[in-house]
């Protein structure tokens, strides 16, 4: 390993984590009463730790900072502070996430003044505190099933980022933990919750295309591409908890591209444009087709495209797959200008989406069936229906088995395109059926001492 970590106790070890619980802690949150916040407490304020302070937190902490209800207690992440997320112009990290928290609340408040939020290198501590009911993780794909589950152990309600799972193992295991403890579990998969998507897959359940015969679903070019070939490791930056940061994931040499916005396209790390955007699309079809409870029995590659050998990344740059229920409808993900966006054809014609807006095959009956246009505005009451239902204990819209099932869609998707064969689904044992080298990418080893053990 770089020798930036030279010195520092391991945090992922019973010694590290127990040196670091002062030294983690970047300010201390006012002293409250139980009763003062928490989901039994009689103003029914919620308490909420943020963990991950990287792109998507500042978009998902715009939906929570201004609810009267929900109170940001903590927050956390490897990065003190620095740039390299998606645009050069975003400083991110805990201590630029907590200033953010803190400036949200003075503003709010008659002394002008807020000191309430406390910032945590290790998710752990964060998760020990008492008076915190409920976590978001936007963290990389690779730590969402570990950090579901000990946060379900510890008793908190859960909003998990999607893709809910790096592998189908996984989400099997947060599925589990999430049943077990009786938590809440939102997936955070913001179009489940827009009236206009909503609107949307009615009109198809009711039949304004006739018979679905093709769906077709497409994810985002990669947005970032590797340093190629023959690429060198990097020191670590000052400030970065790297280890960390890799958590259960194989330990490699640090490279400013493998981390931060761009782990989407490591296999250590994520799944690709497969997962991140594939996830949203191929969720949304899957919801407007009564899909949400069934899996597909057969996937097939249908031409991806891959970087280098030897390259930083290999998840897909090209994605494209198929894949065929058992009623037979056969959909297909791939990669276009589009972005995101959903097509079903039937036999009455055919209708689009990109989540904004709505094309379709000049009907005058599709038209009609769909009035009206989305806005930025429309992913708030995702963000909303999760701090309800941890209120009123409901499944939040996309629960954990969804989640799961979603993302194990573009699991089976990318096993299909790097194999370059068709696989087959077996239900009933979740597993892929006759093919043992395909049945292996189901799980991933965890680097010790980080497992799925509470």
């Amino acid at each position: 390993m770089n020798d930036g970590n030279k010195g520092l106790a391991p945090a992922n070890t019973r010694r590290g984590f127990l040196k670091t619980t002062a030294a983690g802690v970047i300010s201390f949150p006012m002293v409250m009463r139980s009763q003062t916040l928490g989901a039994n407490s009689p103003s029914k304020r919620i308490t909420m730790g943020i963990i991950g302070c990287g792109n998507q937190a500042e978009h998902d902490l715009k939906q929570w900072l201004p609810m009267e209800d929900v109170q940001i207690v903590a927050v956390c992440d490897v990065n003190k502070a620095s740039h390299g997320y998606v645009r050069d112009t975003q400083f991110l990290g805990r201590e630029p996430v907590r200033e953010m928290v803190e400036k949200a609340y003075a503003e709010r408040s008659a002394s002008g003044t807020f000191k309430g939020c406390a910032a945590y290198v290790d998710f752990r501590e964060l998760l020990a505190r008492k008076d915190i009911d409920t976590v978001a993780i936007i963290t990389p794909d690779h730590w969402h099933a570990i950090q579901t589950i000990q946060a379900a152990a510890a008793g908190k309600d859960i909003y998990c980022q999607k893709p809910l799972s790096l592998t189908v193992r996984d989400g099997q295991e947060m599925i589990k933990a999430v049943r077990k403890y009786n938590r809440v579990l939102q997936t955070g998969s913001q179009w489940r919750s827009t009236t206009f998507l909503n609107d949307f897959c009615k009109a198809i359940r009711e039949g304004v295309v006739g018979k679905p015969q093709r769906v077709v679903t497409y994810v985002a070019k990669n947005n970032f591409t590797g340093p190629g070939p023959g690429w060198q490791p990097m020191p670590i930056p000052e400030g970065f908890e790297y280890d960390m940061w890799l958590g259960p994931a194989p330990e490699v040499p640090y490279h400013k591209d493998r981390c931060l916005y761009r782990f989407r396209f490591g296999s250590d790390y994520s799944g690709g444009q497969t997962t991140n955007f594939g996830h949203h699309a191929i969720g949304v079809a899957m919801w407007a087709l009564g899909l949400d409870e069934t899996m597909p029995e057969e996937l097939w590659n249908m031409g991806a495209e891959f970087p280098l050998k030897g390259d930083l990344y290999d998840t897909a740059t090209k994605v494209h797959f198929g894949f065929r229920y058992a009623d037979g409808l056969e959909m297909e993900c791939v990669t276009s200008p589009k972005s995101f966006g959903v097509r079903i054809e039937g036999d009455k014609g055919w209708i689009e989406t990109n989540g904004r807006k709505i094309t379709e095959s000049s009907s005058p009956e599709i038209a009609k069936a769909v009035p009206g246009a989305g806005t930025a505005a429309q992913f708030t009451a995702h963000y909303r229906r999760f701090i309800d239902c941890v209120k009123s204990r409901e499944d939040p819209n996309e629960p954990v088995e969804i989640g799961s099932r979603v993302s194990n869609v573009c699991h089976l998707g990318n096993i299909a395109m790097q194999l370059d064969r068709r696989i087959r689904w077996d239900a009933k044992n979740e597993t892929i059926a006759g093919d043992d080298e395909a049945a292996k990418m189901l799980g991933r080893p965890h680097r010790a001492p980080w497992s799925y053990k509470v």
